[in-house]
C-alpha cells in the first residue's frame, strides 16, 4: 500500500467525489448512482456505533440493487410524502492510498448544512467517508463508500444520503 501523491489521479478521485456531492444537492439521484460501480455499496452509520463495533446502520444499501432501490424511495416514494430541503456539502479528501489490488482507499471529511423550505440554513451533519475505489472502463467509481457521522442525532431526518 502506497500514499497516492500523482496529481492527476487525485484530480480523477476528486472528481468522482464532486460528481457525488454534485448530484445529491441537486436531487439527482439517478447521477448519485453513477458514481457507484456494480456491485457497489453504500453505509450511512455514526462514530458511535464503529467505535463499539455495533452493525447499526442509518442506511445501509449493501448491493447495487439496493442503491437503485434507494433512488427509487427519494424519487417516487417519499417524493410527495417528506419536506425536501437542500444541502450543501464542503468536502476535503485527506488521505488516499493505492492497495495491492489497485482498488483506491480515501478518507474524505464532510459537512453538510441544509436550508429547509422556511429559507434557514442549518448544520445537517458531520463526518467523514471511507471509500474504496475502483477504475472501470478509465472512470473511477466507488466499490464502496462508508459514511460515518459525528453527529450522532441529526437535527431533522435524513432522506438522502450523506
Amino acid at each position: 500500500m502506497a500514499q497516492i501523491i500523482d496529481a492527476s489521479l487525485l484530480a480523477r478521485i476528486d472528481n468522482v467525489q464532486r460528481a457525488y456531492t454534485h448530484a445529491l444537492e441537486r436531487r439527482n439521484m439517478e447521477g448519485w448512482l453513477a458514481t457507484f460501480n456494480n456491485p457497489g455499496t453504500y453505509e450511512l452509520t455514526t462514530q458511535e456505533h464503529v467505535k463499539h463495533n455495533l452493525p447499526v446502520g442509518m442506511m445501509l444499501d449493501d448491493c447495487y440493487e439496493r442503491l437503485q432501490d434507494r433512488c427509487t424511495y427519494v424519487n417516487e416514494v417519499w417524493n410527495h410524502a417528506v419536506e425536501h430541503y437542500q444541502p450543501r456539502y464542503q468536502i476535503y479528501r485527506n488521505f488516499c492510498e493505492m492497495q495491492n489490488d489497485g482498488t483506491i482507499h480515501a478518507d474524505t471529511n464532510f459537512t453538510v448544512f441544509y436550508t429547509g423550505p422556511d429559507g434557514h440554513s442549518h448544520l445537517l451533519v458531520v463526518g467523514h467517508y471511507h471509500d474504496n475505489i475502483i477504475e472501470v472502463d478509465g472512470e473511477l467509481r466507488f466499490s464502496s463508500r462508508k459514511a460515518i457521522l459525528d453527529t450522532a442525532v441529526p437535527p431533522r431526518y435524513l432522506i438522502y444520503p450523506v
